[in-house]
């Protein structure tokens, strides 16, 4: 039974009746251009045919129930006094709440059935997922436009401001306006996208390595501030104005820590916008060796890999259809990205699977992933 289903069945036996409405929102993977996000630059995700699926019907006493699946919760809140409770999955559907009244949205209350099969923790987005259908079922139920851009930016609001999380744009942005069969190379200043389609004859596989880290506590935010003391050494608003060029004439007066994680942003947007090109031209070969010196950049300057995404990037390496493959999302653990050959990616996954399980005693997730639209109403 699909995820659509589940959550229409659950909710006609919780609630009575059809549901007025079912949004999903995909989760993503990052082809290349790692956490270049919050530093203005450039990233080229897609969206994935791996969502959230949210059964909803207004109210008219502005209460938002919310029962999900996965964690087998209900939850219930108003749209009047919203407290932060630390709660868990909640909090990023009353966080978009809090961001759309913040930006002067007048919200209806809903009822809803919540489920999705974007593995949480992975680095695949599951968070925006949800962040995104709820903003379009609240945009549903509240008669309002559905602005892709403007929601994208409310939901990184509420992942920023009410859960804690220093996100960059990149993730929410994917998730409202990603492109079927293709992956979108989105400029995080402008928030202008361009559509660039997937190499000829490939697939994008994903590789969970069955390890995970909790990204609000974990060496995200340090990063992220190093960036800035680089930014501002280098007298620009960000590391996206600094050229490869500019970076080399004054590395030698940075400290090494902050001129390896500035020497990784930099390259890592120059090789963004080479990956875009390498697609636009159909070249997988080029665009699986950019991939592969991201890792090395993510794994040596940027220092946010880990022995298991290293293990089974190489893994994935050995096989000769594969093009490429590289760490994806923030680190620390999740999973990584690898291109491979369409009409080789089961086997491609199985193969990895025992080197992986040999090298790390865990067992691997393989995703074979085609590119989605984004959020909508189905």
């Amino acid at each position: 039974m699909s995820l659509q289903q589940q959550v229409t069945q659950e909710f006609e036996r919780r609630f009575g009746e059809t549901p007025a409405f079912v949004v999903r929102a995909p989760g993503r993977v990052n082809l290349i251009g790692e956490h270049t996000d919050y530093n203005d630059g450039f990233v080229l995700p897609m969206a994935i045919n791996r969502a959230v699926w949210m059964a909803v019907r207004p109210r008219d006493d502005q209460q938002v129930t919310a029962h999900s699946l996965d964690f087998d919760e209900t939850v219930v809140f108003p749209l009047t006094d919203l407290q932060d409770e630390d709660a868990g999955w909640v909090e990023y559907i009353r966080g978009v709440a809090w961001a759309l009244q913040e930006a002067d949205y007048a919200l209806a209350g809903w009822e809803s059935v919540v489920a999705g099969d974007v593995p949480i923790g992975a680095g695949l987005s599951s968070s925006a997922a949800l962040e995104m259908a709820t903003a379009r079922a609240f945009a549903a139920v509240s008669d309002l436009p559905w602005e892709p851009k403007v929601m994208a930016k409310l939901g990184q609001r509420a992942e920023n401001e009410w859960v804690g999380m220093n996100c960059g744009i990149m993730d929410q942005m994917i998730s409202a306006v990603g492109k079927a069969d293709h992956a979108l190379l989105i400029d995080c200043r402008s928030l202008e996208t361009q559509s660039v389609p997937l190499p000829p004859d490939t697939v994008v596989v994903v590789l969970d390595t069955d390890t995970r880290r909790g990204l609000v506590d974990s060496a995200y935010n340090e990063r992220r501030t190093q960036c800035e003391a680089a930014a501002e050494f280098f007298g620009v608003p960000a590391l996206r104005d600094v050229s490869i060029e500019q970076f080399e004439a004054r590395a030698g007066e940075l400290d090494v820590l902050t001129r390896r994680r500035a020497r990784h942003v930099v390259t890592e947007n120059a090789r963004t916008l080479q990956a875009a090109g390498a697609m636009r031209q159909g070249d997988a070969g080029a665009l699986g060796q950019l991939m592969n010196a991201s890792h090395a950049s993510l794994r040596d300057d940027f220092e946010v890999s880990s022995d298991a995404l290293n293990a089974i990037v190489d893994c994935a390496r050995q096989e000769d259809v594969c093009f490429g493959a590289r760490m994806t999302g923030a680190g620390f653990g999740g999973c990584a990205v690898a291109l491979v050959r369409q009409d080789a990616a089961q086997p491609f996954t199985e193969h990895v699977t025992v080197c992986y399980q040999s090298a790390t005693g865990l067992t691997p997730s393989t995703y074979i992933c085609t590119a989605t639209a984004g959020a909508s109403v189905v």
